[in-house]
């Protein structure tokens, strides 16, 4: 493998994993960051995921006065709507995919790999579900927006049609307000995909409940049993 991967946190919970989770942090944050979810989750046991949470890249955010933080795109402005860093998004994007590549060198088939991210990382983790050339598992969208709205419709794979996608928000969240997420839940509603949405009485975080429908969420989609 000659490519320059992302440097990231793994966590298998058995035994030749054959199903994989990649799952992308919030900006600021770090592949640490969902790393503790995970024996809350519940999964079944005895079931073998390979969870990875990649380090995104440390770049000058525009919106925090031009500090150096570890972020999957700039951010110029609080209006969400507008202005998103394509250029950025493209290169996360395609870093992803250098991630995935590695995990079906690691046997994983792409029916059994779930695309997650929370903020940023689940932006950048929907953009790519969406546009992938081959099926997945499914995409967890957490607490985000929709990025690169604009000629989706042409951009998204056929094989990603059916694509089982999770979308969750907070009620009281300050840093991406729920009516971005509800947005994007209307705009995949009307391509023709099924989101299930689920809100939840908190901020830009993550909560018990919610952590717990992720886990039931993934169970199905990965088809996990003991």
């Amino acid at each position: 493998m000659t490519r320059d991967l992302l440097e990231c946190v793994e966590v298998e919970t058995g035994p030749d994993p054959q199903k994989s989770v990649l799952w992308l942090h919030g900006l600021g944050a770090s592949g640490h960051d969902f790393e503790p979810i995970l024996p809350y989750l519940g999964l079944p046991k005895g079931s073998a995921v390979r969870f990875v949470f990649p380090h995104a890249p440390e770049i000058p955010v525009t919106l925090n006065m031009g500090m150096v933080m570890p972020a999957w795109y700039d951010i110029a402005e609080l209006n969400l709507e507008r202005g998103h860093d394509m250029e950025g998004i493209q290169r996360s994007h395609s870093q992803v995919l250098d991630l995935i590549g590695r995990e079906r060198e690691r046997g994983v088939a792409s029916e059994d790999l779930v695309l997650a991210g929370f903020s940023q990382g689940g932006a950048i983790a929907l953009y790519t579900a969406l546009r992938f050339c081959e099926p997945l598992a499914g995409c967890l969208a957490l607490s985000t927006y929709l990025v690169g709205e604009e000629g989706l419709a042409d951009a998204r794979s056929e094989a990603n049609r059916d694509l089982p996608i999770f979308e969750a928000h907070g009620r009281f969240d300050p840093m991406v307000p729920m009516e971005r997420g509800l947005h994007c839940r209307d705009r995949l509603a009307e391509l023709g995909y099924t989101p299930l949405w689920r809100e939840y009485p908190m901020q830009h975080e993550v909560c018990m409940e919610e952590i717990q429908d992720i886990g039931v969420w993934l169970t199905e989609v990965l088809g996990l049993s003991a």
